[in-house]
């Protein structure tokens, strides 16, 4: 899969639209995951595949490829690190997690 691009055809939007590019690059398998580990600080590859707990070596090389290809990533000395792009967004996710925890007490009381 190749990474989503705005401006080029990505998956929900043909035109590629820059919101949906992005929604296709964060959709992926472990993007948000690991977007939300580096937060905690950077690290090695090693460290963030424990952070990760179950993602495989092969999904971890190929989404860190393409969070530093989007920019959102970057290799330090100290390993992966997130960018300032990469900090913004992790910012404007944040009330969205907000969000999703009061959301989620509905599947609790419909249990």
């Amino acid at each position: 899969m190749s990474l989503p691009i705005p401006g080029k055809p990505v998956r929900g939007s043909k035109s590629g639209n820059h919101l949906m590019a992005l929604f296709d690059l964060l959709g992926r398998s472990w993007a948000m995951g690991i977007i939300w580990r580096l937060q905690e600080g950077s690290c090695t590859f090693r460290v963030l595949q424990e952070r990760c707990e179950s993602i495989s070596p092969t999904t971890l090389n190929r989404r860190l490829k393409e969070l530093t290809q989007a920019f959102l990533i970057e290799r330090t000395v100290e390993g992966y690190a997130l960018t300032a792009k990469g900090k913004e967004i992790f910012e404007l996710l944040e009330p969205l997690e907000s969000w999703a925890r009061v959301w989620a007490k509905n599947f609790e009381t419909a249990v």
